[in-house]
């Protein structure tokens, strides 16, 4: 077992570089956090070849949800909020309650569908490592810009 973790770590570590050596921003976050989550829940090979397709299908359901519905609502906000009808906001709002929803209805799936691959408890322990990873990457974020401004 420990085998097969050590050699889990060192794939998605050599994933990590090679994300870094080539690729966009997303693609090299989206690598830190496959060597992050993937240490944090101490996944088996065996647990890492079904958990991650499920993952990765979840993140990019999530990303489609947040970066272009809600990409083309910041745009009608930012192009005329003061100037929106009410009728408008309303229809507005409605949509964003509905990508909220799709967001929670995703989460529950993901949470059902990982339940057949890993334990409850990794499955909090995946939460856990999600707030974590996102509360350091904007950390360094947030050291990166004050550094840069002096």
């Amino acid at each position: 077992m420990k085998k097969s973790y050590i050699i889990t770590l060192l794939f998605c570590l050599i994933f990590a570089l090679t994300g870094f050596a080539q690729g966009s921003k997303r693609d090299k976050v989206k690598a830190l956090k496959t060597a992050f989550i993937t240490t944090e829940l101490a996944l088996t090979q065996q647990e890492a070849e079904k958990f991650w397709p499920i993952y990765n299908a979840y993140e990019d359901e999530l990303f489609e949800l947040r970066h272009e519905k809600m990409k083309s609502y910041m745009k009608r906000m930012d192009a005329d909020l003061n100037g929106m009808s009410e009728k408008e906001a309303t229809v507005l709002l409605s949509q964003m309650e509905s990508v909220e929803e799709e967001t929670h209805q995703l989460k529950k799936k993901l949470v059902a569908d990982l339940k057949n691959v890993i334990s409850s408890h990794k499955i909090v322990k995946l939460k856990k490592a999600e707030e974590d990873f996102n509360r350091n990457l904007l950390k360094q974020y947030r050291e990166n810009r004050s550094s840069k401004r002096y």
